[in-house]
């Protein structure tokens, strides 16, 4: 499982260098500095550093949005719904970024506000993540040198590091924890807690369900992340997976769907025609912009929430 695990997320992340260099860079796409923003409500989860690591948490605009980086020390912030709307189903939401950045507004904040206004409690997970450059500057060279050695010839490339994710998946488990420490407080029902990951964070939702002993998660949901084939544990969640056609980590593979297909767990998989990479909500003008809905569906079908 270790190794098929690694295959996975050695593939979602390769996938996330192969994006092209001027759509990335271009126009709105171009990193931008921006001071931090504020995050009340942020909870310190206080699971410690990140080695070799003396840059500090720096905020830069993409695309409009804001991301975070260099993101050292791990926080969880909960979106609550209206307790009379709350149904007690949770989601522990996890952006995405390539381990190198979190997409916080995108794949976090907006999510999160969109699950508590519909009854269900949301939890923003903001992990540790690799080191990266100091300078924006230089975080953007290194990234368009990435994306230039990803244009190579696969024997061309140079090896990638490897990553365990060891952090990040403390930092679940911190989370998680915590969530189960003020489940009456925030009328968390812990029978019925499920996490949502985008691209790196559906990568991260997929380890978390492959590894942790701790976390005992309800339902899964990886959004455009890795799509390769996986050693299903027998204790495996249902699992809501969308991705879109054009996405570059999609190429055809649906590895994963077929590995919890043939443990006879109950998986839906919505493949869309268009819609790209790192949509969140959803863009204008792609099939992709109903995934949200039909992810509702999904859990009232399957008794996570009520009609």
């Amino acid at each position: 499982m270790q190794q098929q695990l690694a295959t996975f997320l050695r593939s979602m992340v390769f996938g996330l260098i192969c994006l092209n260099s001027a759509a990335i860079f271009a126009q709105d796409g171009k990193m931008y500095p921006m001071d931090a923003p504020n995050e009340p409500g942020a909870i310190p989860l206080n699971t410690g550093g990140v080695e070799n690591q003396p840059a500090q948490e720096s905020w830069f605009r993409q695309w409009g949005d804001p991301m975070a980086r260099n993101i050292t020390k791990a926080t969880l912030t909960p979106f609550l719904a209206d307790p009379k709307k709350a149904n007690g189903t949770s989601v522990i939401v996890a952006p995405g970024g390539g381990f190198m950045w979190l997409s916080m507004k995108n794949e976090g904040w907006e999510v999160a506000e969109a699950l508590a206004a519909r009854g269900i409690n949301a939890f923003v997970l903001k992990y540790r993540l690799q080191p990266t450059a100091d300078s924006l500057e230089a975080f953007e060279t290194q990234m368009n040198q990435r994306f230039a050695e990803a244009g190579k010839p696969a024997n061309e490339r140079p090896a990638r590091p490897q990553w365990d994710l060891k952090n990040q998946l403390q930092d679940v488990e911190a989370a998680y924890d915590l969530i189960n420490s003020r489940a009456k407080e925030w009328n968390v029902d812990m029978k019925k807690i499920g996490m949502m990951g985008f691209s790196a964070g559906a990568g991260l939702t997929m380890a978390t369900t492959l590894q942790s002993q701790k976390v005992k998660l309800a339902f899964i949901a990886p959004i455009y992340g890795g799509m390769n084939a996986v050693e299903v544990p027998k204790n495996a969640p249902p699992m809501f997976v969308a991705i879109a056609v054009d996405d570059f980590l999609f190429h055809g593979e649906a590895g994963l769907i077929k590995s919890w297909y043939d443990a006879k767990i109950p998986v839906e998989f919505h493949l869309y025609q268009n819609g790209g990479h790192g949509f969140g909500l959803g863009n204008p003008d792609r099939t992709s912009n109903k995934w949200f809905d039909s992810f509702m569906y999904w859990l009232e079908v399957n008794g996570f929430v009520k009609p």
